[in-house]
Parts: C-alpha cells; structure tokens; sequence
C-alpha cells in the first residue's frame, strides 16, 4: 500500500549499525518513518541521492560557543551555523562562559537562549566545581544537561579542580558519565618557566605528556574508587591510549581531528593557531592516538571548537589564548582520513554517531532507524574541496585548515528532518531543540 511521507530520500547509500546499502528513507513528523525501497511511494519532496553517502547525524560533543561573555569571537547561533555547514546535527556545549555554566538558573538560561536560535541540536556540559558537587545530581538530570565537565588543568575560563579530594566530591554524587579536562595542574605550575616567549612550540614542552598522563592516571583511580563513569576529552598522548585500554570498564575517550591531523611539525608554519590545551604534539604522539582509533580504544570524535579572533591568537605566546575552530571541519577532514585508508566510513560513524549515542544515552539520536529523529549527515565521498577562511560560519571566520585539500565533503544536513544546509548554504531557518537523554527523560 502506498505511503505519503514529507520528505523521501532516494538512491543514497546508506551507512549504518546495521551495514552498508543502497536504500531510501522516509522521514513524517521529523522523524525517519521507513527504511528500504520507497519507489512507489510519495512525499512532499523527494530528493535524489545518487552519488551520495547518508551517514547517522553526525554529534560533536566538545564545542565552546563562548556565549554568554565572550561572544565577540563566537555565539550559539553562529557556532551552530557553522555546524551545521560541516554536517553536525547536534552540539555538546561546554561550561566555561561568563557567567560560567554551573547552576539550574545559567543551564537554563542557555537552554533559553539555543531554543530555535540554534541551528543544530544541543545540550550543554555543567560546570562541576567543588561549591556545587554536592548537587552535581541534581545538575546533570536538568533539561538541557549533557552531564558534569571538569577541569582539572587550567584552561579559558576559571573552572578548575586540580585535587584529589575536589574530584572525588564531584564524582561521589555523579551518576551519569562525567567529562574531563585531564592535565595535571601541580606539574602545569612546576613547568611555566619552560614557555618560551614568542615560541609556541614550546606549548607542548611545557604542557608535556607526564602531566596528561598523570592526571588521567589519578583520574581513572578515583573513578574506581567512587564506583563512576568518566569521559577523558582530547587524549593527545601515545601513554594515555595504552593505559586506557586497560581501564575501559569505568573510563571512555575523546579523540579530535587536530590530534589526529597535525603534529608539532605545523608550528613552524601554522603558530599560535594551533596552540591548544592539551597541546598539538609531535608525531609518535599522533600515531599513539591513531593507535586508539585502530583498535576501538577511542569512543568520540569532538572537535573542541573553541575559537579566538585572529587578533588574540596574533598576541605573542605565552599572552595568545589557546583555542582553535573546528566544529565546520571536523566532517571533511575526518572523510579525507576516510579516503585515505586511516579508518573505514563505518568506524567514522561509530565515532561521530553510535558512540555519542552509546556512552552519553541520547535519546532517538545516532542511528538511522524507525522512530529515531531523522538527523542525518549526507556526503559526497569523491568530492575533491579546498578548505578555506571564507568558508567559515564561526564568527571568529578562520580555520588552521586554510588551503587544505580534502576528499569527502558534507553536502547536506538533516536536523530532525528539516533539511537545515543543502550544497554550502543554510536553507531554513533555525530550528534546534535541547537533546534528552535516556538517564534524565521527563516525566509525561
């Protein structure tokens, strides 16, 4: 019996839990309503897929969208276009704004201030503090909450728990998994004297791989001790992948595409751009990364955007703020990986949409399948681009990626199915919505 859906896409090739095929989809009410050959069946518009690749809505779940306080570089609006420009259909926005995400009245507040400004899906990280751990509970199953972040090595912004003891009240009461900037104050302060002005190669000096191994170590040890989940965000040391393979029972991993794509090699060329905290390190550090990605110890892609107008990042290191942009690249230069045999389109997918979805519990999101949000990812596998500045959503308009060739490009964005981006431009207006997750659904 014939179907009318809203929306049909047709002769894609479909990536997803279940393999890879040729196979439409039907999309009523914003969610995918049938999977398979839909030729005789109607839609309000039908588009051909042929050629392309429809992918599981792609998540990122580290982004700074610097709003509110610091929107001058970036806000939720401008963020989220440049999301969904790169094929991102939903956000994890991070806490260290102004003021600093960490009570029901800011979370909501930012809740407020995504609800159809966005244009992608979101949720937002609470700050975990050491004034707040005791209603760190509370605070993850709130509206809008991804769950607890914690820094435990400074960074922009002021949240920092650099103790055992203030890590251990946070995690006593979390019960969802909490996510962690893992690099060891005590050793950070020890080794400020080894920046060198007007040298940020010397970022990763200082910033060495003892002191995010170390940290990751004492956090993997209070976890167990306190019977909690963590997240450890941006691995970027070759000792952290082998010691967290050891530890997958309590703690998942992040990787992100500047670890995975540059080396301290682009200093000399690239600079204070691709100053970032944990730092761009050198080769056999990215090949410990790629080594996790290989062998399924990395869960996540994110891209921890987190950008700073050229004029701040042009101060001279140490004054430059460290951040890059990221969330519009994260698709394309992960395909171009893709295309050059360092993981299957599939292990992508796992990344970037099964694996939000499993260790972080979305609901309806990261898979296409029935009843599930119609989020959808569409790319052009063959389609040669140059990354470029004006291509940026970001207001901070530039990318480390300047001038980067790549194979594999998003060429469209679903967000639950409103078709969001077609062909590089934003095509209906913005319409994202809060995520709910599985450990917090309303009661209705």
């Amino acid at each position: 019996m014939a179907q009318t859906f809203d929306t049909i896409l047709k002769n894609a090739t479909l990536v997803n839990h279940d393999g890879t095929g040729q196979r439409d989809i039907g999309i009523v009410n914003g969610r995918i309503a049938a999977i398979g050959s839909l030729q005789h069946h109607s839609a309000g518009e039908v588009i051909d897929c042929t050629g392309l690749h429809i992918l599981p809505g792609v998540t990122d779940s580290q982004v700074h969208f610097r709003e509110p306080g610091l929107d001058h570089k970036e806000d939720l609006e401008t963020g989220s276009k440049a999301a969904v420009l790169g094929g991102v259909t939903t956000v994890f926005e991070m806490p260290n704004t102004n003021p600093l995400t960490t009570t029901p009245e800011t979370l909501a507040d930012k809740v407020r201030r995504g609800h159809h400004r966005m244009h992608c899906d979101f949720a937002f990280w609470v700050g975990g503090t050491r004034e707040n751990a005791k209603d760190v509970a509370e605070l993850e199953r709130l509206p809008g909450a991804a769950g607890i972040k914690v820094f435990m090595g400074s960074s922009t912004g002021d949240l920092l728990v650099d103790d055992d003891e203030g890590v251990r009240s946070i995690l006593k009461n979390t019960r969802r998994r909490a996510a962690f900037h893992s690099e060891d104050e005590y050793r950070l302060k020890e080794r400020e004297n080894l920046r060198v002005a007007g040298d940020p190669s010397s970022h990763p000096v200082w910033r060495d791989e003892i002191a995010a191994l170390t940290c990751t170590q004492r956090l993997v040890r209070i976890a167990k001790e306190t019977g909690a989940r963590i997240h450890v965000l941006h691995i970027s040391t070759a000792e952290e992948i082998l010691f967290l393979q050891d530890h997958k029972d309590v703690a998942t991993c992040e990787a992100t595409p500047h670890h995975l794509t540059l080396s301290s090699d682009d200093y000399a060329t690239l600079g204070n751009l691709i100053q970032m905290n944990p730092p761009v390190r050198d080769r056999r550090h990215r090949d410990g990364v790629w080594h996790g990605i290989e062998q399924g110890i990395v869960d996540v892609l994110g891209s921890d955007h987190a950008p700073h107008t050229l004029e701040e990042k042009a101060k001279p290191y140490p004054a430059s703020p460290s951040g890059m942009t990221g969330v519009q690249t994260l698709v394309p230069i992960m395909l171009d990986h893709v295309n050059a045999g360092k993981l299957s389109l599939e292990r992508f997918v796992d990344l970037s949409s099964a694996g939000p979805n499993r260790i972080f519990g979305m609901a309806n999101k990261g898979r296409i399948a029935v009843g599930y949000d119609a989020d959808l990812t569409i790319v052009d596998m063959k389609r040669v681009e140059t990354i470029t500045h004006a291509q940026a959503g970001s207001k901070a308009g530039w990318t480390p990626y300047d001038g980067k060739k790549v194979t594999g490009w998003p060429v469209g964005t679903f967000v639950r199915g409103h078709k969001v981006m077609w062909e590089g431009e934003i095509v209906n207006p913005s319409l994202g919505e809060a995520v709910e997750f599985l450990e917090a659904l309303p009661k209705r």
